[in-house]
């Protein structure tokens, strides 16, 4: 395969080289859990945890703990296929989402440890967390030379040249990022047995029954939970709550209570912006506009801005924000939900309480709900992601017979 290694002049690389790419069509695909990649990975999680600007950090935090050892040996024991012979698909091209900066990381670990040599596309931002992230990649390459064409992180404008040819050489495409983002990278071509794995545009909800979170006694945990999946990323990612939808009997004083803690935790930590403010008002005027029952909760600032609506209807979250722009609905059924979740948008649903309250919704036949998680766990990464099967996916079977 002839590749223009002039195009290459237009990208900075973060690990790995220009060379390493045009090598990239002659390198082997590598077995699932590849004891090298294990213990690379492990690598990479000690040097992250070993650097003190981390600790103000929890994303890279996360992602350390997602990688090392005893977290990986978890995956390989959930994933490991005993009667199949399986390998990576080859090279995989990663586009990272530009406005959640770990995302990039868990998308290249995922090809890795599933045997592809990878290319991510790094988000444009200059995010501290991109700069640890790579840092620690180099670092633990010293002692893994052989990996080191396995893991290019790239950073470029966007440019139709650029995606061809790293397009021309992929076995499988990952794109994150939304359906623009989509749209632009299938308009260069893959090779025709290659693959492609999208994760477009999704939105997200938590379900809090207020029973249960009245019996909980460290609401202030619960507080930090949240804000964890919402304000650590400004809602921007796919996997932040966009509604709270309220269950049980003691919603008002639950309501009350869970509110509280959490504007006291995201005046303490959150940095806000006048646009933030302006944005999330100019938003709450458009959603008055187009829906009835829709009502501005009380609120002493404009760090929180809570919607109540009437009732669930399918064109909601079309007219959701981000920056702690919440709306709320009263449930007494949860099948109430159901115009919401049969959207195949919705991706997450985050909950207090009993995870079977969801059952009834699921086998409904609905489009969306991908994941049923605990609310603190919405961002927290799985080779089972979007419902996509990253394994099945991102490996070949050889079948011996």
């Amino acid at each position: 395969m002839q590749l223009n290694s002039k195009v290459l002049d237009k990208v900075t690389f973060l690990t790995g080289s220009a060379d390493d790419v045009m090598n990239l069509p002659e390198i082997r695909a590598l077995s699932p859990f590849d004891d090298n990649v294990m213990v690379f990975l492990n690598d990479v999680s000690r040097e992250l945890m070993g650097n003190k600007e981390v600790k103000a950090y929890p994303d890279v935090v996360t992602f350390a703990f997602w990688i090392r050892k005893g977290s990986l040996l978890k995956l390989k024991e959930r994933f490991k296929d005993k009667d199949q012979m399986r390998l990576g698909k080859g090279i995989a091209f990663h586009i990272a989402p530009s406005n959640v900066p770990v995302n990039f990381a868990y998308s290249l670990a995922a090809g890795l440890i599933l045997g592809n040599a990878n290319v991510v596309r790094v988000p444009s931002r200059d995010f501290a967390q991109v700069k640890m992230i790579t840092d620690a990649f180099n670092k633990a390459l010293e002692q893994h030379e052989s990996l080191k064409s396995y893991l290019l992180c790239v950073r470029y404008e966007r440019d139709s040249e650029i995606n061809d040819l790293f397009c021309a050489i992929s076995d499988m495409r990952i794109v994150w990022g939304g359906d623009q983002t989509i749209s632009e990278l299938r308009k260069s071509p893959l090779p025709p047995r290659s693959g492609e794995i999208t994760f477009a545009d999704r939105y997200s909800l938590a379900v809090i029954d207020s029973d249960s979170y009245m019996t909980i006694e460290d609401k202030a945990r619960v507080a930090e939970d949240f804000y964890n999946d919402t304000f650590l990323t400004d809602q921007n990612a796919c996997t932040s709550p966009r509604i709270v939808v309220w269950t049980g009997k003691q919603i008002n004083e639950a309501k009350k209570i869970f509110w509280s803690e959490e504007h006291k935790l995201v005046e303490k930590k959150y940095t806000f912006q006048p646009i933030q403010a302006v944005n999330k008002l100019t938003q709450v005027y458009i959603a008055s506009t187009a829906m009835n029952g829709v009502k501005v909760e009380n609120h002493e600032d404009n760090l929180i801005v809570r919607i109540s609506v009437s009732e669930i209807n399918e064109n909601l979250m079309d007219y959701r924000d981000n920056s702690g722009y919440f709306y709320e609905y009263d449930c007494k059924d949860i099948m109430e939900l159901i115009s919401l979740c049969n959207d195949k948008r919705c991706q997450t649903i985050g909950y207090i309480g009993d995870r079977n309250m969801f059952v009834p919704l699921i086998l409904s036949g609905v489009k969306g709900i991908d994941r049923v998680v605990p609310v603190g766990k919405t961002m927290d990464f799985d080779l089972i992601w979007d419902g996509y099967n990253l394994p099945a996916m991102l490996t070949r079977t050889v079948a011996m017979v």
